[in-house]
């Protein structure tokens, strides 16, 4: 999980960040992003994808990620950007947003499948939250920060079930769209969002 930053501390890079996005398939909410650079000397063996981590631990090592990460940046793109100018483009301005969101500036960036439209050194990593520590870490943080925003929908929409599906388009989710509408949070775009506007 640290060959590609032991690559480029070899070479004297000192700052590499993993750039992660969590979001980009459910029908309602934000897509976020994180930005994490860790200390050379970082290890932790529990540090995986964070879709293969429990939630309970994926709460424990994001306060060990906040804890020990040189530094941490977050970026969201809104349900009306991702309407607005699509999943892709929405998700590549969270992920700079959240690299200009970081105290320190990255030397190299290590990114999860992405390319990015940015004057920093980048290696795009296919799968790389299941190859690279720093991404996985910065999985894990868009991923916790993502829920937390779910669980507060879910207090003001319960009927929804946020707090169990985290936006995703699950059974239960689509069958409350038809019963009770559309929310401001809903993607216009997405199906089957989208028809079910265009039916009104």
């Amino acid at each position: 999980m640290k060959d590609y930053e032991n690559e480029l501390y070899k070479k004297g890079i000192k700052y590499i960040a993993g750039i992660d996005e969590v979001g980009r398939g459910p029908l309602v909410g934000p897509v976020v992003t994180a930005c994490v650079i860790l200390p050379e000397d970082f290890y932790d063996e529990r540090i995986n994808d964070s879709k293969k981590l429990s939630e309970k631990k994926r709460n424990i090592l994001y306060d060990v990620i906040m804890e020990h990460a040189i530094s941490v940046g977050i970026g969201v793109s809104s349900e009306k950007v991702i309407d607005e100018i699509n999943i892709l483009n929405a998700t590549k301005k969270a992920m700079i947003e959240a690299i200009n969101n970081s105290r320190v500036k990255p030397e190299h960036l290590l990114i999860d499948a992405v390319k990015l439209d940015i004057d920093i050194p980048q290696t795009s990593i296919i799968k790389g939250d299941a190859k690279s520590e720093s991404i996985a870490a910065a999985s894990i943080i868009a991923k916790v920060t993502r829920d937390k925003m779910m669980y507060e929908l879910d207090k003001i929409h319960p009927e929804y079930d946020f707090a169990n599906n985290k936006g995703y388009g699950t059974k239960k989710h689509i069958e409350a769209l038809y019963k009770y509408g559309v929310l401001e949070e809903h993607r216009k775009t997405f199906e089957p969002v989208s028809s079910i506007v265009n039916n009104k």
